[in-house]
């Protein structure tokens, strides 16, 4: 199936580019979610009838990342959890939670932006997580997970 990129896309493309991809990722994915259209004649001239308008839009969705990135290098995330005497959390501590956490000091994120490189979080300490706001956009932040009193 070959598509017209309407957004940037991490390992697919840019803005614009039109790109052949399986059938069931661009009929489920990438058309539900107006990220692509199927690459016909009059889609194509469609398209570029709003090409600008949609480099603006791209640009401007890029500037609010970038200034979202900034606020929360500044945060100081501090998480506290239940643990044992060795250091070891009851539970664990996931994209869930973090996401509310960063939520609570005041910057909206969604679980689904939260990267954990090693998996959930089962003990205490500091550890260095990505923040994924856009595809050319990743912020990586210092979250602190101490014992509960």
């Amino acid at each position: 199936m070959e598509v017209i990129l309407l957004e940037k896309i991490a390992n697919l493309g840019n803005l614009g580019d039109k790109v052949t991809i399986k059938n069931g990722y661009g009929r489920n994915y990438l058309v539900p979610q107006g990220k692509a259209v199927a690459a016909t004649a009059t889609k194509i001239a469609e398209f570029e009838a709003r090409r600008a308008e949609l480099e603006k839009a791209a640009q401007d969705k890029l500037a609010a990342a970038q200034k979202l990135g900034n606020e929360l290098g500044k945060l100081q995330i501090v998480i506290a959890h239940k643990a044992g005497d060795e250091g070891r959390l009851f539970g664990s501590i996931g994209t869930h939670n973090i996401a509310e956490a960063i939520t609570a000091a005041g910057i909206a994120i969604e679980k689904h932006q939260i990267r954990l490189p090693h998996g959930t979080i089962r003990h205490l300490g500091d550890y260095a997580i990505d923040i994924n706001l856009h595809s050319d956009v990743i912020v990586t932040l210092t979250i602190k997970v101490t014992a509960e009193a």
